[in-house]
């Protein structure tokens, strides 16, 4: 299967270059619900106003993104052409056949170069640093904060706070700043809270929202390259970052126990939360005075620094990718050729759409464009993601298992926690045969 899918894509690729083939005249990418796909909607139509290709682009709700999208794959089917699919799933859908190796066109557009480097790490290459790709950097997010200024502005705040801590009142450079303004502000009788975390366990939130916090602390979730766990999922660093991410919990409004990124700009919009981690694809709405009444002083800031000054943040979005059982690949190429031209991620930008270009990312004119463009910015090259193994659900599966009880109950300790999920890693990898 491999060798013919690789001839496949090679007849492809050299059909696109000498222009001989029919010309497709609709394409349809796969996304999940969300502001960001109508916004590549938007996009996609200025596409077809220039080549009279239609683009649709269809949503489902991010529940059953991973499955709908796998149900297609799996049954070879040609429903997709292209997907905007999660980073995590690169291994499982590189290795089983679904994507398209974009390797040559990586090469021939320099995209190494033209991306941000952690976006080509993360959003395209797999396996790590096999300079293999099949995906293009799409959507670039990871995860940042906003918070209240007119709560850490007001002078009385200011004064009581630096009475209490002896320093100033200001958004946090430090994930140990952030316990003290979580804390500072956590008013149950007043109804006002410290911090609005991610804890839903369904999906990747409450694993996302932990990594922010492990890989601040110096941390990491394992060794990639040769599927390794002991001494560094269960590390030092890591306990310390599970035992603060618990500990903000503790600061949280009540019932926040399975709470994602509506509930997290819900914490600011219904004036709950001092601070509240987000995606950055979620503020848009934050700086929407129709959709937060509190617009006018809602700030943001980057995800802040650990102990030993490492600034890190988990890494969200995704890469664009062509499908193998496609029928229309040419034209799937010809677009993302379109896609990746410097005014059109410009433009994409524009719309509202995070783009992965280092050049337009760097602009002052994007870093300006709203409030927290600038914290944007500073975190995409400092991102971090969760294992693109192929065995990447059963692995986040296990982790939310070990890890929520844990967060949101207090059960067992940060240590024995990781130790079990070291364990459950370690049995997974064997299964596998990857750790050999």
């Amino acid at each position: 299967m491999r060798k013919t899918m690789t001839g496949l894509v090679a007849g492809v690729g050299l059909m696109w270059a000498c222009g001989t083939s029919a010309q497709a005249q609709e394409l349809t990418i796969f996304w999940a619900e969300w502001d960001p796909a109508n916004y590549l909607q938007e996009l996609a139509n200025e596409y077809e106003a220039e080549t009279g290709v239609k683009v649709t682009v269809e949503t489902t709700p991010w529940a059953d993104f991973q499955t709908k999208a796998f149900t297609e794959f799996n049954a070879k089917g040609s429903a997709y052409d292209l997907v905007v699919g999660d980073s995590q799933w690169i291994g499982a859908a590189s290795e089983a056949g679904h994507y398209v190796d974009l390797t040559d066109f990586f090469t021939k557009h320099n995209l190494t170069q033209v991306m941000a480097p952690a976006t080509v790490k993360y959003y395209s290459e797999y396996p790590a640093n096999s300079k293999k790709y099949w995906s293009i950097p799409a959507e670039g997010d990871a995860v940042g904060w906003s918070y209240r200024k007119d709560w850490f502005e007001d002078p009385k705040e200011m004064e009581a706070f630096k009475a209490k801590y002896g320093y100033d009142l200001a958004p946090p450079k430090t994930w140990a700043q952030m316990r003290d303004i979580a804390e500072f502000f956590h008013r149950p009788d007043q109804k006002r809270y410290g911090i609005a975390i991610y804890t839903d366990n369904s999906y990747d939130g409450l694993v996302m929202g932990v990594e922010n916090a492990i890989f601040s602390f110096g941390g990491e979730l394992g060794d990639y390259q040769n599927y390794k766990v002991d001494g560094i999922i269960n590390s030092e660093k890591n306990v310390k970052a599970l035992e603060l991410y618990r500990e903000l919990y503790g600061f949280t409004p009540p019932g926040w126990a399975k709470s994602f990124f509506v509930e997290n700009n819900q914490a600011i919009t219904e004036n709950l939360a001092a601070m509240s981690m987000n995606y950055f694809a979620f503020f848009p709405a934050l700086v929407n005075e129709a959709s937060n009444p509190n617009a006018k002083v809602t700030g943001f800031f980057a995800n802040p620094a650990g102990p030993n000054g490492e600034q890190f943040a988990a890494l969200g979005g995704q890469g664009i990718s062509v499908i193998s059982y496609s029928k229309n690949q040419e034209e799937a190429m010809k677009f993302l050729e379109w896609f990746i031209k410097d005014e059109t991620q410009k433009r994409w930008a524009e719309l509202g759409g995070y783009t992965a270009s280092a050049k337009v990312l760097e602009s002052p004119e994007f870093q300006n464009a709203t409030p927290y463009n600038k914290a944007f910015y500073e975190t995409m090259f400092k991102v971090k993601d969760f294992w693109a193994t192929p065995e990447y659900a059963e692995l986040l599966i296990q982790m939310n298992q070990r890890v929520y009880p844990f967060v949101t109950a207090g059960q067992g300790t940060a240590k024995q926690v990781l130790d079990s999920l070291a364990a459950d890693w370690n049995a997974t990898f064997e299964k596998y045969k990857r750790n050999k």
